[in-house]
């Protein structure tokens, strides 16, 4: 997985992922949309032929972009080991 800053700024990021798709950048943009200091947050794949998503965020000034991202990022590995635990749990049933 390859990641380009496209833009950054005091208060606005937006980076290409190579490798991404809709499933983490859905997850990603949903849990930078639950932190309040995020005032803005997306992804876009700019054209279907070349799927490298475009993801954005932009905060209120009281986190810096980057940051919001990476803690947007740690829910999300905990979201994933939670549910890696109970299929785990399910499948010894």
């Amino acid at each position: 997985m390859k990641v380009n800053v496209l833009k950054k700024t005091e208060n606005e990021l937006k980076i290409e992922v190579e490798g991404a798709g809709h499933t983490i950048c859905n997850l990603l943009q949903k849990k930078l949309l639950e932190d309040e200091n995020v005032e803005l947050a997306g992804y876009d794949i700019p054209h279907p032929l070349t799927p490298v998503p475009v993801i954005y965020v932009r905060t209120k000034g009281k986190l810096k972009p980057e940051e919001a991202l990476l803690k947007a990022l740690g829910k999300a590995r905990e979201i994933n080991e939670e549910f890696g635990k109970a299929l785990q749990k399910a499948l010894k049933k």
